[in-house]
């Protein structure tokens, strides 16, 4: 079978070559991926100038690569349209360094790339080391090759991702999780160059929300649990679709 992975922090991240060793025994593996950076890209494509691409050989890994210079939506939808020889029986997208929890997942260009997978109609995880100062994909990697063993025997709901955190510290265990709400404060820092002229640099921290309960992400995280959590590309609140026919009925306009 032939497994894509993908990421955010480029083709040369240590995360997603510490991904590719722990899947290059499942089937045939195949690398599409930014060549550079692209974290907070969200679901972004390229359409007002062409994509380049080269292939890249990354030591101790056997796998076909390729270095595209497009966002992670472009490696994926340019892999599946065009580079793989089969369609890919999953689409892997990680391992990115720093968590993507919560409303983290609309920014995120490592769950946009997994995303980009389910919109072609192929099972799909993002996985995160929720560290930015740890290098050890160690726990990681062995979550994400033990989830793409099951996603592969068990399957998956159609157009549904699985997006997982792996603490850096020992897992305390697993936890089917809800997304929570990140919302972050002090987010620009306005500063001055040396001309005068005034830039804003975008940081900011997380703010703890008390609606973030136990069955959170952003929750089991802090406990240190692995959260595991489904994500679905249909974004309709179909609660809201019904009250709306029932309580506005039939709207007339004059145009």
């Amino acid at each position: 079978m032939i497994v894509l992975l993908s990421n955010d922090d480029g083709i040369h991240a240590p995360g997603l070559k510490a991904l590719a060793e722990s899947l290059q025994e499942l089937g045939d593996l195949y690398i599409v991926a930014p060549d550079r950076e692209r974290s907070a890209t969200g679901h972004g494509i390229t359409v007002h100038r062409p994509l380049r691409l080269e292939t890249v050989s990354i030591p101790g890994i056997k796998a076909m690569a390729w270095a595209v210079d497009g966002t992670p939506a472009d490696c994926v939808k340019l892999a599946v349209e065009d580079l793989l020889p089969n369609p890919p029986a999953v689409v892997v997208a990680g391992i990115n360094q720093g968590p993507n929890l919560g409303t983290d997942v609309l920014y995120s260009g490592t769950v946009s790339a997994a995303i980009e997978g389910i919109i072609n109609g192929f099972p799909a995880l993002a996985i995160s080391l929720t560290s930015y100062g740890s290098h050890d994909f160690t726990s990681a990697a062995e979550v994400a090759r033990k989830v793409v063993n099951l996603a592969m025997q068990k399957g998956l709901p159609r157009g549904t991702l699985l997006n997982i955190n792996v603490p850096a510290a020992k897992p305390r265990g697993i936890r089917f999780t809800r997304l929570g709400n990140r919302r972050y404060v002090n987010i620009f820092h306005k500063r001055t160059d040396p001309r005068g002229r005034i830039y804003y640099w975008m940081a900011g921290e997380p703010l703890d929300l008390e609606e973030n309960g136990d069955d959170t992400d952003v929750q089991a995280i802090k406990q240190n649990f692995i959260s595991i959590t489904p994500i679905q590309l249909d974004l309709t609140d179909y609660q809201s679709l019904q009250i709306l026919r029932q309580q506005w009925g039939e709207i007339t306009f004059t145009f």
